[in-house]
């Protein structure tokens, strides 16, 4: 695997390869790496003649009260971990080879950015949208692979790849989970034990929606609200949103009706979690 700091040179070595007629995956990162990342890498290498990682941190979609400076980081082993799943390249910019001195463009998918998540976090998708949509300049990937758990994340930037005309396709992969139901996460590891014990709570909320939408229940307000119960009874939780939403436009939904996302967003402690499932009424 080879370990590239610079955008010139990362360009230099897709454009080798794709003169060869060599496809090319791109898995987008932020680093501290999980089984959630490595199952998108695994389907990269599946997929893809080459696997491309990129591991950046980007300070355009924290907030000035977010944990930007935080955030969990271990470059050696992250790159150890990449090398033995069989990535060819990982891109590691530093942040002003990203956006130099006096940068001033910025990407937006209006509305969809301003739901659940874009609503306690301004300006994190913008943030977002920017970093990928230059990441995807760079690399020129044919195939990216994103994660279920960041759902919102990944309807924005589809929408901003078909708007703005990228050849890219995006691969949306499944959530992650450990044994007992908890979304894998880089910051689960702000968790003690006891808020890790409790961040079950999002889980089973969500197992609890999709069960009653089994059962036949398809309002969303009362699947909303038995959701708001068994997490308000978790002293350590405390409630960013509970909502039902279309899965394409992120619009609520009075009624589950086929197909329906239910999302949380929760804070134990001080740590911000996010969590999701597809409610069905055809399963």
């Amino acid at each position: 695997m080879k370990v590239i700091k610079k955008i010139d040179e990362v360009r230099r070595v897709i454009s080798g390869i794709k003169s060869q007629g060599k496809s090319v995956g791109f898995v987008p990162t932020m680093g501290y790496l999980h089984e959630g990342h490595l199952s998108l890498v695994r389907e990269s290498i599946r997929i893809a003649d080459v696997t491309v990682v990129s591991i950046f941190v980007n300070p355009a979609q924290f907030g000035p009260r977010e944990d930007f400076d935080e955030y969990p980081r271990d470059l050696d082993r992250d790159s150890e971990v990449l090398k033995k799943q069989g990535v060819d390249y990982l891109f590691v910019p530093e942040a002003d080879e990203i956006y130099p001195q006096g940068y001033k463009t910025y990407v937006e998918v209006h509305d969809l950015q301003d739901k659940l998540c874009g609503r306690s976090r301004p300006g994190h998708f913008r943030g977002v949208c920017t970093v990928v949509l230059k990441l995807f300049n760079i690399i020129d990937p044919d195939i990216s692979f994103f994660g279920q758990k960041d759902y919102q994340q990944a309807v924005i930037l589809k929408r901003m790849a078909k708007e703005l005309n990228l050849e890219v396709k995006i691969d949306v992969m499944p959530i992650i989970r450990e044994g007992d139901g908890l979304a894998l996460s880089s910051r689960n590891k702000y968790l003690t034990q006891e808020e890790r014990k409790a961040a079950l709570v999002l889980s089973r909320s969500l197992e609890e929606a999709k069960s009653m939408v089994g059962k036949g229940q398809t309002n969303s307000a009362t699947i909303i609200k038995e959701m708001k119960e068994m997490i308000g009874r978790e002293s350590l939780a405390k409630i960013d949103y509970v909502e039902i939403v279309d899965a394409e436009n992120l619009d609520p939904v009075a009624r589950v009706e086929k197909e329906a996302l239910a999302a949380v967003a929760v804070f134990i402690g001080k740590v911000r979690l996010i969590d999701n499932i597809i409610l069905s009424t055809e399963e």
